[in-house]
C-alpha cells in the first residue's frame, strides 16, 4: 500500500536542512512512501539541488509562503498564519492529497492547527499526545505527554482506549497491556482523578494491569502507560535531563586522567553498543491521537536520523490502519460494549 506524507519542511530548529534529507532518506528507504515537501519553494529546492535530488512521481513540492516560528503564540499562528507550511501540509491530509502529516514546528500550534482543521474522530473529546520510550524489555508507549493538562476520569479511559489500539495495529499485539501512572500500586492511592479513572480502566474490557509508579515506566511493565498530559510532560522532560546528566557524567569521568581515558579506548565498543540502544532518534515521532487525520510531531531539534523515523511513525499508522482501528474501538467503548 503506497502512502503519501505531507511533510512540513519549515518546522524545527533546523528546518529544510533536515526535514528535506530525511526525506530523501526516507523515500530511498521505502518503497511505498510519497512525500509532498511543504513549505518555501525556494529554501526546499536549495536543499534538494545540494543534495543532487530532484522532484518526481513520488516527491513533489507544494509552496506555502509562511513559516509558523517555534515560540509563536498558539493564536498567531491559527488565525493570522493561513499559507503556513504546517496549516498547508495539514490541509493536504484533510483534502485526502496525503495520508499523514509529520512538522516538527511548534507543538502548540501544531496541535491547535490539526484540531481546527481535522477535527475529531466521533466520540474523543480530547487528542492526546503519545510516544514510545524505550525500556530494559523493549518499548512502551506513553500517553499524554502534554495536550491535556486537566483531564477528567473519562479523558484518561479514552487515553487507554486509544494507546491500546495504536500498539496492538501498529506491534500487532492482541491485547497490550495498560497501565494507569500513579504515586503507588495499591487502588486506594492516588487523587481522586487517577481513583475514577482506575475504576473505569478496570470495566473498560481492556487488558488493564492496574496502578504503575514512575520507576515502571523503564521497566517495560505494562506495554501502555496512561497519564494527564501536565504529569505525563513532567516524567518526560525529567527523563531527558537525567539521560543527558548521565552523559555528562560519563564524559567527565572517561576523560579525568590518563588512566580513564585508556579504559575508555578499551570500552569503546560497549559505549557504542549502548549509545545505540538508548538512541532518543529512534523514538522520535509522537502520535497526535483521535483526529480525523493522522498528525505526527517531531521533536524540534531533530536531526536528519530523528526525522527520518518520525517519517516512518506516520508510514505505519497509515498502513496499520490506525485511525479507523482507533474510531471503531471508542464507538464500542462509548456504546457500553466494551
Amino acid at each position: 500500500m503506497d502512502v503519501t506524507v505531507a511533510i512540513d519542511c519549515m518546522g524545527g530548529d533546523h528546518g529544510p536542512h533536515v526535514t528535506v534529507p530525511a526525506a530523501l532518506a526516507g523515500l530511498a528507504r521505502r518503497q511505498d512512501a510519497n512525500f509532498i515537501l511543504v513549505g518555501l519553494r525556494d529554501a526546499i529546492e536549495v536543499e534538494l539541488h545540494a543534495r543532487k535530488a530532484s522532484t518526481g512521481p513520488r516527491l513533489r513540492i507544494h509552496h506555502a509562503s509562511e513559516v509558523v516560528g517555534m515560540d509563536e503564540a498558539v493564536a498567531s499562528a491559527l488565525r493570522g498564519k493561513r499559507d503556513s507550511s504546517m496549516r498547508v501540509a495539514i490541509n493536504l491530509v484533510k483534502s485526502g492529497e496525503a495520508q499523514a502529516c509529520v512538522s516538527a514546528g511548534n507543538t502548540g500550534a501544531l496541535m491547535a492547527i490539526s484540531r481546527f482543521v481535522l477535527k475529531m474522530l466521533p466520540g474523543i473529546e480530547r487528542p492526546p499526545i503519545a510516544t514510545i520510550l524505550p525500556t530494559v524489555k523493549g518499548h512502551v508507549t506513553v500517553l499524554d505527554l502534554g495536550a491535556n493538562v486537566d483531564c477528567s476520569p473519562h479523558d484518561l479511559l479514552q487515553f487507554g482506549i486509544m494507546g491500546a489500539t495504536l500498539v496492538a495495529a501498529i506491534e500487532h499485539a492482541e491485547r497490550p497491556s495498560v497501565g494507569l501512572l500513579n504515586v503507588g500500586e495499591e487502588d486506594i492511592k492516588g487523587n481522586e482523578l487517577v481513583k475514577r479513572a482506575g475504576e473505569l480502566l478496570r470495566a473498560s474490557g481492556l487488558n488493564f494491569h492496574g496502578n504503575v509508579e514512575g520507576d515502571d515506566i523503564y521497566k517495560g511493565t505494562t506495554e501502555v502507560v496512561v497519564c494527564d498530559g501536565f504529569v505525563g510532560n513532567v516524567a518526560l522532560k525529567a527523563s531527558e535531563g537525567l539521560a543527558q546528566m548521565l552523559s555528562v557524567f560519563l564524559r567527565e569521568e572517561f576523560a579525568r586522567n590518563v588512566l580513564t581515558r585508556m579504559s575508555a579506548l578499551i570500552a569503546r565498543p560497549v559505549l557504542a553498543a549502548f549509545k545505540r540502544r538508548i538512541d532518543h532518534r529512534r523514538y522520535n515521532g509522537a502520535f497526535l491521537l483521535g483526529l480525523r487525520g493522522i498528525v505526527i510531531k517531531s521533536h524540534g531539534a531533530a536531526d536528519v536520523v530523528a526525522f527520518e523515523h518520525a517519517i516512518y511513525r506516520a508510514l505505519d499508522a497509515v498502513q496499520t490502519g490506525v485511525l479507523r482501528k482507533i474510531s471503531e474501538r471508542v464507538a464500542v467503548a462509548e456504546q457500553g460494549v466494551a
